[in-house]
């Protein structure tokens, strides 16, 4: 039987429960499945850890966009912004301001 790659990253998750990657990936492919409720929660969370995963607040944006949530989504892009900055990641920080800017007056 051939694993699907969903399977192969929650048994990866079962022996490294803290990998913030497989978290990540996870959460992706949750979206792709139509459990973006759930996905999003994994985001929130891997965004809020310790220390934050700055990739995840972009994606979380993403997936609140897609879903109509436009405040949340500016919401978790200025979080992010601030967070890649005191990370020191500029290039994270100018992409998440991009996508900030491109919802201009975008209301739910």
């Amino acid at each position: 039987m051939t694993s699907t790659r969903r399977e192969k990253i929650e048994s990866m998750l079962r022996d490294d429960p803290d990998d913030v990657f497989l978290r990540y990936s996870l959460a992706l492919e949750m979206e792709g499945a139509g459990e973006w409720e759930a996905g999003l929660e994994i985001l929130e969370s891997i965004a809020r850890g310790t220390p934050p995963y700055v990739p995840a607040f972009q994606m979380a944006a993403q997936h609140m966009i897609k879903h109509s949530r436009i405040n949340d989504a500016r919401m978790a892009l200025r979080e992010g912004i601030e967070e890649a900055r005191r990370q020191g990641n500029p290039h994270a920080a100018g992409e998440m301001a991009e996508l900030l800017m491109g919802l201009g007056e975008a209301g739910e």
